[in-house]
């Protein structure tokens, strides 16, 4: 006989299965996105066992609710407030480092990574959910069965939500190709453009002439240069580049009016063009900046 208190079997493998899934699916999205993490492995501990928790909230939700514990359910509303908490931790966090950095990430940059720590949580708990959704739906005395169908729609609902949330690049809406870099006695040219006059000494001038690299970031149509040109978005573009090579001496972001063209020029640590155009090309696209151009056709704008 069941002592008094005790889970049955059932729930047992049902809750067991649920945090499982719903942790691995914190764990992939943080191999996914570890670009943003400030520190590791402290800061995979810190979400690996936030998405621990937050799966297990999800796990035990259907067997409390099959209860009548409809009690137990309301925590969920307490795990909301704490997603919240760690989206705000995040933020106060990673503003902390600024001052430590090559250069700045941008309020903009720093909002967006808050935001990704918090919905990935969401993610466990969803995923989690599912599964013990689908797992109590199947009602099979089989339990291998119910793991199966458990594991198979904690993966389905992993690929959806990653599909689902899986933001845009640089890459997408632009080409990244090499910059000539020029020096013209204080001033600094790339591919023509002006890009700075602060180059007033015989050093800085001869640093960036052996050893300074730019790229330039063309708009694939002209409604992107919206996104490209907002200032927040070239700061994250040039603290990435930054991040990944280094700096010796001097960084700068550039943007030039007619074509819409960015540049991206510094003097790096680790001398790797091809390295420069990768990361800039896979710098993410801010949320806050995202618009449809689409909405410039409706009768409002005198479209048609």
């Amino acid at each position: 006989m069941k002592p008094e208190g005790m889970l049955d079997h059932e729930s047992l493998v049902l809750i067991l299965t649920a945090i499982i899934m719903g942790t691995l699916a914190r764990w992939l999205t943080i191999k996914e996105d570890y670009r943003q993490y400030p520190t590791y492995p402290n800061g995979y501990l810190i979400h690996l066992v936030t998405g621990f928790i937050a799966s297990a909230l999800g796990a035990v939700a259907i067997p409390a609710l099959l209860t009548k514990n409809f009690v137990a359910v309301t925590f969920l509303t307490l795990a909301i407030q704490q997603f919240r908490d760690v989206r705000k931790m995040e933020k106060e966090s990673l503003k902390d480092l600024e001052s430590t950095e090559y250069t700045f990430r941008g309020d903009a940059y720093i909002d967006g990574i808050a935001k990704t720590f918090e919905s990935r949580n969401y993610f466990s708990l969803l995923v989690s959910l599912g599964t013990a959704i689908s797992m109590q739906l199947t009602t099979s005395e089989e339990d291998w069965i119910n793991i199966s169908v458990g594991v198979v729609t904690g993966l389905l609902l992993v690929y959806i939500l990653k599909r689902f949330s899986k933001g845009k690049t640089v890459g997408d809406i632009a080409d990244v190709e090499e910059g000539k870099v020029e020096v013209k006695g204080t001033e600094l040219y790339v591919n023509g453009v002006f890009v700075s006059n602060l180059l007033g000494t015989d050093n800085a001038q001869e640093m960036f002439k052996k050893e300074g690299m730019a790229v330039v970031i063309n708009p694939r149509e002209d409604h992107f240069r919206i996104a490209l040109d907002h200032f927040g978005q070239r700061q994250a573009i040039l603290f990435e580049a930054t991040k990944a090579l280094g700096v010796k001496r001097y960084h700068f972001s550039r943007k030039e009016y007619e074509q819409g063209r960015i540049i991206i020029t510094l003097v790096p640590i680790k001398k790797d063009i091809d390295a420069l155009i990768e990361v800039v090309k896979k710098s993410p696209l801010l949320e806050t900046i995202k618009k449809s151009h689409r909405v410039m056709k409706t009768n409002l704008f005198g479209g048609k």
